[in-house]
């Protein structure tokens, strides 16, 4: 089973949030960097952008795979884990620490009432 950060959001698309206060910070989960195997590129988004809900915001290229990576919330890039650049295996080995991938200032707090809380997205993955 991978690991599942009790202190996080989930979405479907297999993103973690951390709230604190109107600023979520954003990265893909275990499960996630499981499947995709070695990460060796992060296209990070644009800082200063506003990006919608579900709106594709950036992209993960692994030695398997390329995929995108959606903004699990409404709001403006405050600021990008620029440490991807030269070491996109943070993302491996670090999902829910240095490998964050970004910060939005999010303009829609109801939105948060949509994302998976831990036991929810156990059960969701599990599927």
């Amino acid at each position: 089973m991978p690991e599942i950060n009790k202190n996080y959001l989930y979405t479907q698309t297999n993103e973690w949030i951390q709230i604190k206060n109107n600023i979520a910070r954003v990265g893909i989960d275990d499960y996630s960097q499981n499947e995709f195997g070695e990460i060796v590129y992060v296209d990070l988004p644009k800082f200063g952008q506003h990006y919608g809900k579900d709106e594709e915001i950036c992209v993960i290229e692994s030695v398997k795979t390329a995929s995108d990576i959606y903004s699990p919330l409404s709001g403006k890039v405050v600021k990008i884990n620029e440490k991807l650049v030269d070491n996109p295996k943070l993302v491996n080995n670090s999902c829910y620490d240095e490998g964050w991938i970004f910060e939005l200032e999010f303009s829609d707090s109801k939105e948060i009432d949509q994302l998976f809380k831990p036991s929810e997205y156990e059960k969701y993955i599990a599927e």
